[in-house]
């Protein structure tokens, strides 16, 4: 392995590794990292891996949509690339998030898709949680036969797995999922039996005390169930002193919650007070809105008079926010599940059509030169023929990129829409209701993630020159940026008679245009810009001049703006000239066909 290769390895074992401790920071940088590595060599494999690293940092966010769509953004490209297991493992994610969501169908749909991809490469580790989670699923939605199934099938496909480590580990969640079940249906010998046996296990506490943890938590509230209630204190108390250890705070609140309740019974209402209050607090730290929920309405029957009725209507007010924002959640998986599927069948139909294309072009192409082997009459004729057949090859493979890019540029405007109207609107009630519920904190990071989705909004969004004219899309551009420090003038736009000129090539103009500002205002550190248009014969010249710091072509390598307007350009016939030398500015120059 070269040095490049072990420094990808290593940047996604420490993100990965963040991930798990909850650190939304390191997992930042290890995508920031993986942005250069994919700027040198266009490597997919790394695209999906930022993809996949960009949904992980989101869920630490609590932000699970955006969580969602990156996921799915990452499995896309590994479906396109055949890679089955990273497909696997991005819907496994993805089952999962779907799940807590309370999205129980589509979970069990996105599951039973992840297995068409892992059955095929017998991917043990990964089958075992899909099979785990089907039974979870099922669990759920009160099939117990399925989801004793399931986890049966989860022990089997686990007993194959030959990481010694997750294969314990494996084992014993599988075995408190099905003691989970037993518990649900009040069978609670049943339920002890399983629980046992995992808090029998070799060396189960000095080797992963969070799964002895979740054992003995559960042991105890079936033992509770039965009346057995001489340990239930000093075991739920050796819980909590675990758990605080290993900082599993969402697991904290609900020991809390399950104390609260004992001492309820127990007739020791300042004790359930106390570990009530504890239970909202982790609640709200780890937005664990379920024992959120609990810890409320426990605070409602300990307190008395306006205090009772103030954590009422807080439970009221944040039951109805939660049912609303999981509709919202299952109405975007729903989305961008949607999207993900149009895109993928626009894009297999035009790429039929392509192929439809060059195979209409080839046959043009190979009759031409059957008539030129065959009537030697007309020399001057044949080659005319030919080079007529060549010229429509090339302007048909060219319409078809144009179809291509608007197709594309459409479903940018769909999802923009989507964004802005629906999901930003959506978030903005919401925003509100919780402001008035006094959820502030919350409130506050529901606004980032408001603003996070207008300002996607607007990178998705294309411009439009239907209702707005090229002319004044430019100007609007132009003024947006000019400002005492930084003056931009503007040469020929007015002599153009800017209606010759396909909306494609308009769009791709203006958006390399907004590039070449952007980067100057943010790189260049220039107080001045010049822009030209110009014709000459049938191609558009876009020239732009700053007077900034500059920077020498033939060493720094271009960034992902610069790629991707290259390859903007490049897409529509055109060509791209980058003039600079440091301390001299920047001169770029892009000429395009006029039409097509």
């Amino acid at each position: 392995m070269d040095s490049i290769s072990r420094l990808k390895k290593n940047t996604l074992d420490r993100g990965l590794s963040a991930y798990f401790n909850k650190n939304d920071e390191i997992v930042k940088e290890s995508i920031n990292q993986l942005y250069k590595f994919y700027t040198e060599d266009n490597d997919s494999a790394i695209l999906a891996k930022i993809y996949q690293y960009k949904a992980m940092y989101h869920d630490l966010k609590y932000q699970i949509d955006s969580s969602f769509y990156f996921y799915n953004q990452s499995m896309n490209i590994s479906k396109l690339t055949n890679d089955s297991l990273e497909v696997g493992r991005r819907l496994l994610s993805i089952t999962i998030l779907q799940r807590e969501a309370k999205d129980f169908l589509g979970s069990e749909i996105s599951s039973i898709e992840a297995l068409q991809y892992l059955e095929p490469i017998k991917s043990y580790r990964y089958l075992q949680n899909v099979y785990s989670n089907l039974g979870l699923v099922s669990g759920e939605i009160k099939q117990k036969e399925d989801a004793l199934k399931y986890f049966d099938l989860s022990l089997k496909a686990n007993r194959l797995n030959k990481n010694s480590k997750r294969k314990e580990r494996g084992y014993l969640h599988t075995i408190n999922n099905i003691g989970l079940i037993h518990q649900q249906g009040s069978e609670h010998e049943k339920a002890i039996e399983y629980f046992n046996k995992g808090l029998k296990y070799d060396s189960i506490k000095q080797k992963y005390p969070d799964l002895y943890a979740l054992l003995l938590e559960n042991l105890t509230y079936s033992g509770i169930a039965l009346g057995r209630k001489n340990f239930a204190e000093d075991h739920y108390n050796e819980v909590i002193q675990i758990r605080e250890k290993e900082k599993e705070f969402s697991d904290l609140s609900i020991t809390h919650v399950l104390l609260s309740e004992f001492y309820i019974e127990e007739k020791s209402p300042s004790k359930a007070r106390f570990h009530a209050n504890e239970a909202l607090k982790y609640a709200k730290q780890t937005h664990n809105n379920k024992r959120w929920l609990e810890a409320l309405k426990l605070l409602s029957d300990l307190s008395t008079g306006n205090q009772s009725k103030a954590y009422l209507n807080e439970y009221i007010t944040l039951n109805d926010s939660l049912l609303q924002q999981e509709r919202q959640l299952k109405n975007q998986f729903a989305k961008i599940r949607y999207e993900t599927d149009k895109k993928e069948k626009e894009n297999e139909a035009l790429k039929i059509e392509n192929e439809k294309t060059l195979a209409e072009a080839e046959a043009q192409k190979q009759r031409a030169t059957i008539g030129l082997l065959l009537s030697g009459i007309s020399i001057m004729f044949l080659l005319s023929s030919i080079s007529f057949f060549r010229f429509r090859r090339k302007k048909l493979l060219f319409l078809t990129q144009l179809q291509k890019i608007e197709a594309r540029e459409e479903e940018r405007r769909q999802i923009a829409k989507s964004l802005h109207d629906e999901v930003a609107g959506d978030l903005r009630l919401l925003h509100r209701k919780l402001e008035k519920s006094l959820l502030l904190e919350e409130a506050q990071k529901l606004e980032m993630v408001k603003d996070n989705v207008r300002n996607l909004s607007h990178q998705l969004s294309s411009v439009s020159f239907e209702e707005v004219p090229f002319r004044d899309q430019v100007i609007n551009l132009v003024s947006d940026y000019f400002s005492p420090e930084f003056i931009i003038k503007v040469n020929g736009l007015k002599e153009i008679d800017w209606s010759q000129a396909n909306n494609s090539i308009k769009r791709m103009l203006y958006l390399s245009l907004r590039e070449c500002i952007q980067n100057c205002q943010k790189y260049a550190e220039a107080s001045k810009m010049t822009i030209s248009f110009s014709i000459h014969k049938k191609s558009v010249l876009l020239d732009v001049v700053d007077n900034g710091k500059g920077f020498d072509t033939a060493t720094q390598k271009k960034g992902i703006g610069l790629l991707n307007l290259q390859e903007r350009v490049q897409e529509l016939n055109g060509t791209l000239t980058i003039e600079s030398e440091v301390g001299k500015g920047t001169h770029i120059i892009i000429q395009t066909p006029l039409n097509a």
